[in-house]
């Protein structure tokens, strides 16, 4: 049962007519975006099939998990993700693959994905404060720092007193 997530979803059905949830395991792009950024990022990021979950098209991808993610954990998810389809309407599918992938290089300094992330991020804090408490978004700090300035995504923004920075004004903010 997952009455929260649920109502979310039905939100986003509502505001995204087309919307889907889609599996990653058996579906050969995202087996080869996987191969693609375990082999561009030196093996920084393995794990894209089994612990991330990717929207992109207007679908959301998820992996074997998603099954098991508890109610409230798959709400914060979706209230992330919503960002990003938010996102692709403002953008298009086609703006929005250039804005995170080209400013300014695909790798080591991906201002454009640092952004398009950042917005979904603050929207995870603000989630997790609402649901589990601020005292548990503030404790997301160093998994938001290192998923920016690491290879999971690329060493997107490898400059960690920036995202140091970011976290404490959306934390700020949520204080208000």
């Amino acid at each position: 049962m997952h009455p929260r997530s649920d109502a979310l979803l039905d939100e986003i059905y509502a505001e995204f007519p087309t919307f889907e949830i889609r599996p990653k395991k058996g579906s050969p792009l995202q087996g080869a975006i996987h191969v693609a950024l375990a082999a561009m990022t030196f093996g920084g990021q393995r794990v894209y099939l089994t612990h991330y979950y990717t929207a992109m098209f207007g679908k959301l991808w998820v992996p074997e998990s998603w099954a098991r993610l508890p109610d409230l954990d798959r709400y914060v998810l979706l209230c992330h993700e919503r960002i990003h389809l938010r996102q692709r309407r403002r953008m298009g599918d086609a703006g929005m693959a250039f804005v995170y992938l080209v400013p300014f290089f695909p790798l080591f300094l991906a201002y454009g994905r640092a952004r398009i992330e950042w917005e979904a991020y603050a929207e995870t804090l603000r989630a997790t404060a609402e649901v589990y408490g601020l005292e548990s978004a503030e404790r997301l700090r160093p998994q938001i720092v290192r998923r920016f300035v690491g290879g999971e995504y690329g060493w997107m923004w490898p400059f960690p007193r920036v995202i140091h920075r970011w976290v404490d004004e959306a934390l700020a903010n949520l204080r208000k």
